[in-house]
């Protein structure tokens, strides 16, 4: 009887497993291209600058797809819209699989852009819906399995490069077996998920109210002066952890004079801290948020610069210790955010809100690839970082002067 009701308690989880393994894919096949930029370019003779503008299209269409999916799952459905987006990102990495031009691979990664940000944005509601009385956890465990796609990318990566499957061989496999594993996922996400959302098939969620917010009514959130800054204090940092996750193995190869195994190794270290997460969010609960987002930022920040000033060192330890403390900062920070966020948008406007929000900062974010592969051709990786570096400098600042308005 013990078995049978520990198995019961876990099956009720099976909503949170599939939407957080979707989600890990979705960061998975994101995380893979970084490490790939050195083939990519033996591969189709391209700059840095255009893979670097070809990834920040991805985070675009990323960006973009996050007021709309909310949009879609209000009208559709929930399940429907996150298993739409598996099946694209699915169909768009199997279609990597065999030889193509550069212009088939750039396509790809804006597929796997729109098929990826059909995500978050939905399935943040979903969960709260599926686990009303655990939804922090849940949305903890989330962002865990998305951060952890970081530290498995770069190796598998490495892992794949002297592989062959018939005529699929090398970087290509990564993305035959991603491809798979999504097709998977989205039909199990199909069949089993909507048992946990019982009033799914109305394609009308609790929160809806049945009628369309304008645009305005998003845009007066950022009349609030302390939100407005607090949207900046995210942009600021989401250009840096952008700019830095596209380029970090190119900036170790090129900078710190490090193989590219070494460099996508280190480059996974910056995820390794991403369980993190779990303890920030509930510290955050009992000491505040604003105290725990100025800590996190800093941190990340002063581990940046020294990164930074180090590089020449060429010291793998010391590098991969550096950005291992980026990561615990970066990742801190996030769930902290999303709380702050949360707390900060009016429950009328706390659906769509959430999809404008993310829509506006991140595609905030999502140019600093462009920016940081041409500045990288223009004065150099290490001016590119230093950039990255002032940035988050700055949203620690912003978020210095929000605690200090607090407490007044």
């Amino acid at each position: 009887m013990s078995v049978r009701r520990t198995a019961g308690r876990l099956a009720r989880y099976d909503a949170l497993v599939l939407t957080a393994a979707i989600w890990f894919l979705a960061k998975f096949l994101r995380y893979a291209f970084p490490p790939l930029f050195d083939s990519f370019q033996a591969s189709y003779g391209v700059s840095d600058a255009v893979l670097g503008t070809a990834f920040s299209g991805l985070l675009l269409v990323y960006a973009a797809m996050q007021f709309p999916s909310g949009v879609l799952a209000d009208r559709l459905g929930s399940v429907t819209v996150i298993t739409a987006g598996a099946a694209v990102a699915a169909a768009a990495a199997l279609a990597l699989v065999v030889d193509s031009p550069f212009v088939v691979l750039v396509g790809a990664m804006l597929m796997i852009g729109a098929g990826t940000g059909a995500h978050k944005t939905v399935a943040v509601r979903l969960l709260s819906r599926a686990y009303p009385a655990r939804t922090g956890r849940a949305l903890g465990v989330l962002d865990t399995f998305g951060a952890l796609s970081g530290v498995v990318a770069p190796a598998v990566v490495v892992g794949v490069a002297s592989l062959a499957l018939g005529p699929v061989a090398g970087w290509r496999l990564l993305f035959l077996g991603g491809g798979l594993v999504g097709v998977a996922l989205a039909a199990a996400f199909r069949v089993r998920v909507p048992s946990r959302l019982p009033d799914e098939s109305s394609g009308v969620e609790p929160t809806s109210s049945g009628r369309g917010g304008g645009i305005a009514q998003y845009a007066s959130l950022f009349r609030d002066w302390r939100f407005s800054t607090f949207a900046m204090v995210t942009i600021l940092f989401s250009f840096t952890y952008n700019g830095l996750v596209a380029f970090a193995p190119r900036y170790l190869t090129a900078e710190a004079g490090l193989t590219t195994a070494t460099a996508s190794l280190l480059y996974s270290s910056l995820f390794l801290a991403s369980l993190v997460q779990l303890v920030t969010g509930n510290l955050s609960d009992r000491v505040g948020r604003l105290p725990i987002i100025v800590a996190t930022l800093g941190f990340a920040s002063v581990a940046l610069v020294a990164f930074v000033s180090l590089t020449g060192t060429s010291d793998p330890v010391l590098l991969g210790g550096l950005l291992v403390a980026v990561g615990i900062g970066s990742h801190g920070f996030r769930p902290v955010r999303g709380a702050y966020l949360m707390s900060a948008i009016p429950d009328d406007v706390a659906g769509g809100g959430l999809g404008v929000v993310r829509t506006l900062l991140m595609g905030a974010g999502a140019i600093a690839p462009a920016i940081v592969g041409a500045l990288s051709e223009t004065a150099g990786f290490r001016a590119a970082f230093w950039l990255l570096a002032s940035a988050i400098v700055g949203a620690t600042l912003l978020a210095g002067v929000l605690l200090l308005s607090e407490r007044e």
